[in-house]
């Protein structure tokens, strides 16, 4: 070993014992520093696809599994591995995996932990496409999937068999903003020896980790909060190591990777996450407190509000309310439309957690592959609205949706 590479050893070390005790946010910047020879103080991208080995026993000992290290991109990257590290470390997990995108995450999940046979008990106030995968996809190998509404916990208890390997839930839910109780459904999990897999999305560890309540395993869409700009796609699954270590094993058989560049623009957003959460939460409280106040508006859903059924349990589990919100304008799906056409600041897309605030008719896009007795169900009514509120200025925000309810008259 060469002198530079003996000093960022240690250096590496005396971090990683110096981070044991560190706060999140602290863990949130320097967890999962690797530095090179070179001593760079931002994070490299490793752009490449293979790695060289100094012999062949070595080769033979990484591909064999005997001696860590680096292998091949497809599972083994340094700048993928600073990623998983890093959320690993603000979720409270063991370990982590990168995924290309959020579906490949809960996808892979399925995949290594499932199996024909077993039995899926999922909540139907999930992401819509997180609803086709479970409902149409997993079918076709032999799972089964039962869905129930979220807060209706006697459901859960009542649906399970003793072929239940996995619940499955995100909390707050999308687009409604429904709140679980998560230390609830993990002693459910544990009762009956299944699973607790919690999509932690909307609120990010940095204003909820699941892990810490008691569920088995946290999945994410990277693409949203934990990046924060809209920049890149991506995904991640954490947990307990004899658990990652089985979705590792599909990934590296599968592929559902995550890019290298993409890595590295999550590693970086992480480093402002907790700063953005408070943000994005500030601002949405404030919306949604004026949204209760406009005659065009029916209702307004954010577990930040008072009127909210699940505000309670959110403030105890989570340490702010997150940054989405959705409402219900007077009329139908019309009046909807006219009301998001009428702006003009927010942008018109279905992704969340940008800087940039969104808006969107989930029954027409988000939520349009399930049924209209689907939507019916969970709620997703025509006339329903989902902002994802962003880091302008709020009062601009307001301005803007008085421009939408203007084109109401």
């Amino acid at each position: 070993m060469t002198l530079p590479d003996a000093m960022h050893t240690r250096v590496d070390q005396q971090l990683e014992d110096a981070l044991a005790a560190a706060h999140p946010d602290t863990l949130a910047i320097r967890a999962g520093i690797q530095r090179s020879q070179e001593g760079e103080h931002s994070e490299p991208i490793y752009a490449t696809s293979s790695y060289v080995f100094a012999s062949a026993a070595e080769a033979a000992a990484r591909f064999s599994g005997d001696s860590p290290g680096n292998v091949y991109s497809r599972y083994t990257n340094p700048t993928v591995r600073s990623f998983e590290q890093r959320i690993a470390a603000l979720e409270g997990g063991e370990q982590a995996v990168g995924t290309a995108s959020g579906m490949a995450a809960i996808l892979s999940t399925c995949m290594a932990l499932l199996k024909a046979g077993d039995h899926v008990i999922c909540s139907r106030d999930v992401f819509g496409t997180t609803s086709n995968l479970f409902g149409k996809y997993l079918a076709r190998f032999g799972v089964e999937v039962t869905t129930v509404p979220l807060l209706a916990i006697d459901q859960w208890r009542e649906a399970l068999r003793p072929e239940t390997a996995m619940l499955f839930l995100e909390t707050p839910s999308n687009p409604l903003c429904e709140v679980a109780d998560l230390a609830a459904f993990a002693q459910l999990a544990r009762d009956s020896g299944a699973l607790l897999v919690v999509d932690n999305c909307f609120c990010t560890p940095a204003l909820q980790q699941p892990l810490s309540l008691g569920a088995d395993i946290v999945v994410h869409s990277a693409t949203k909060f934990l990046d924060g700009q809209g920049r890149c796609v991506g995904g991640a699954v954490v947990g307990r190591e004899e658990l990652i270590s089985e979705v590792l094993g599909f990934l590296r058989t599968c592929g559902p990777t995550m890019s290298p560049f993409n890595a590295w623009v999550f590693v970086k957003g992480l480093e402002t996450l907790s700063l953005r959460m408070a943000a994005h939460s500030q601002n949405a409280l404030e919306l949604a407190r004026w949204l209760e106040q406009q005659d065009v508006v029916e209702r307004v859903y954010y577990a930040g509000l008072e009127s909210h059924p699940g505000h309670e349990l959110a403030a105890r589990q989570q340490s702010a309310f997150g940054g989405v919100l959705s409402f219900k304008i007077r009329g139908g799906q019309e009046e909807a439309w006219r009301c998001i056409d009428g702006t003009r600041i927010l942008s018109l897309t279905a992704n969340l957690g940008d800087t940039k605030s969104t808006i969107v008719h989930p029954a027409s896009t988000t939520h349009s592959r399930l049924s209209a007795q689907q939507r019916s169900a969970t709620g997703i009514s025509d006339n329903l609205i989902r902002v994802a509120v962003g880091l302008e200025h709020v009062d601009d925000l307001k301005a803007d949706l008085q421009r939408g309810f203007a084109a109401l008259k």
